[in-house]
């Protein structure tokens, strides 16, 4: 047993026959894990917090099974890759055969009778490989709230010059094999390049066709409202419509036939295609008309990537936020416990340098948790993805599996965000010396957030997933965000509306925040 005698301030311990005791970190850290391992309550709540975590996870992947699979529906058109993709428009076209340009000037779309506008409505001239869904396209648009865009392969999205309504431009996509260049002007005099894109041969070639569609579009996305309730919430979703005009069409190249061609992709094929053709003004069925080089062209629909609506990765690790109740409260104990029994003043006489002994503690704290949070979330995912994947396949969920970069990241993650729990719990029990004041504080911060965020209004929610604590679970979302698609971002589906590494960082600033806080307390506060 080491025993020590007075000293002055500052000096490292003295043991038997005068030798210093060393106080270094490792030796910090070996005697607070020594402290760990010794007290066998703490690894029995430790794996209570692993089963915890796996058992709730499976609970609710059986609980959501059936449910999922009656939300799947017929398949939709898929991309060159596979991947589902939204692709129904109104598209006036010819045949160009090789090099050339398509020109026209193009008014911000405007909703058909008295409807909505989507902020996504769009309308300009197109190259596509061919008009049947799927096929890869080079899109140059205006659109109703975003002003002028150059989108291609379903997922593809760069900006161009701001827009308001009532605005035009004069557009243009011009073809050099198999890179199609996009332009814009507002006088036809001064051209402003956008970008340039690749069409991806519809082949593992990777050759465009020699002969494309080129000509002009208008596409309309449903329009999502929401209703939220306690403990519910639902996403309304109806078709609108939306109308632009053509004026200037200009079609340079190789090109047949001589007529615009009108296809409605993806829409009903006994009415799909048809001659556009010059009428009275009155419009007709097809709701389009043509005047010499102008036309007016309706549509509905949209272009654009199809995320899937459940995210694999935050079902199969629900478990996670039940788990970190335990996580949390060994977090407090492995502190507070040292105060309640008077073995802190112990610790501090044989370790002076208090800063480095709550350092330590985190090290050690979180480091346990890291590795129990792996395990659990590993498992979680094992026992819990095929329950929930059983027929299911895209667009139910992603076409995602476990060594995937997302997934991996959500399941590592994971197991950060209880390390850093602890870790803020051990803080916050340095701060408070009390074990149920501490704990509570972890409930008000974590478990409260968590059970109210689906009856907050959705942007009073939504500064809470990302101002808070709970951010960290943003880490677990696994789906492709678009930009230029119009979604609703709902909490109580595991959704956060800023990224997962952002969300991360977010919880670590807390812990870091409230480590420090504690740290600073330590050094100027009586044991």
């Amino acid at each position: 047993m080491t025993t020590t005698t007075s000293r002055r301030p500052g000096a490292a311990p003295v043991g038997r026959a005068g030798r210093p005791v060393r106080d270094g970190f490792p030796q910090l850290l070996h005697a607070e894990w020594t402290k760990w391992r010794t007290v066998r309550r703490w690894g029995v709540t430790l794996l209570g917090a692993v089963l915890v975590t796996v058992l709730v996870s499976l609970f609710s992947a059986l609980s959501s099974t059936a449910e999922t699979a009656r939300g799947g529906g017929p398949p939709g058109p898929t991309d060159a890759d596979g991947r589902p993709v939204r692709d129904a428009f109104s598209f006036a076209h010819r045949t160009l055969t090789g090099d050339g340009s398509i020109t026209a000037r193009v008014s911000v779309p405007a909703a058909t009778g008295s409807g909505a506008t989507p902020e996504w409505a769009k309308a300009g001239v197109l190259v596509k490989e061919s008009t049947r869904p799927g096929a890869d396209y080079a899109a140059l648009m205006l659109t109703a709230r975003h002003g002028v865009r150059l989108q291609s392969g379903f997922t593809r999205d760069v900006a161009g010059s701001a827009a308001s309504p009532g605005d035009s431009r004069l557009l243009r996509l011009t073809r050099d094999g198999a890179k199609v260049t996009g332009y814009e002007s507002t006088d036809g005099r001064a051209w402003q390049q956008v970008g340039t894109v690749d069409l991806d041969g519809p082949d593992s070639t990777g050759r465009a066709p020699d002969a494309v569609a080129a000509g002009f579009f208008v596409a309309s996305p449903d329009i999502q409202s929401r209703e939220r309730e306690f403990g519910s919430a639902s996403v309304d979703q109806r078709p609108s419509a939306s109308t632009a005009r053509f004026a200037q069409v200009r079609l340079d190249g190789r090109a047949a036939p001589a007529a615009w061609q009108h296809t409605d992709v993806g829409g009903d094929p006994a009415r799909a295609s048809g001659e556009l053709r010059s009428t009275d003004g009155r419009g007709n069925e097809k709701g389009r008309e043509s005047t010499g080089s102008a036309f007016t062209l309706s549509g509905s629909g949209d272009i654009g990537p199809a995320p899937p609506p459940n995210d694999l990765a935050v079902m199969v690790l629900d478990g996670a936020q039940l788990g970190l109740v335990l996580i949390a409260a060994l977090g407090v104990l492995f502190v507070t416990a040292e105060y309640r029994r008077g073995m802190i003043r112990t610790t501090f006489a044989l370790s002076p340098r208090r800063g480095r002994v709550l350092v330590a503690k985190a090290v050690v704290i979180g480091a346990v948790s890291f590795a129990a949070g792996l395990v659990a979330a590993f498992t979680a995912y094992l026992v819990s993805a095929p329950r929930l994947r059983g027929d299911n396949k895209p667009p139910i969920f992603g076409d995602i599996a476990l060594g995937d970069g997302p997934m991996l990241r959500a399941v590592i993650g994971t197991a950060a965000v209880l390390a850093l729990i602890a870790v803020l719990a051990l803080g916050l029990g340095a701060l408070l010396r009390s074990t149920a004041a501490a704990i509570t504080v972890v409930v008000v911060v974590f478990v409260l957030p968590l059970i109210l965020l689906s009856t907050l209004p959705l942007d009073l929610a939504h500064a809470v997933q990302r101002l808070t604590p709970v951010a960290g679970f943003a880490i677990q979302n696994t789906l492709p965000r678009y930009g230029q698609v119009a979604t609703v971002c709902l909490p109580e589906e595991g959704c956060y509306p800023q990224g997962p590494w952002t969300g991360l960082a977010t919880l670590a600033a807390y812990a870091v925040v409230v480590l420090g806080a504690a740290v600073w307390r330590l050094r100027r506060r009586d044991a």
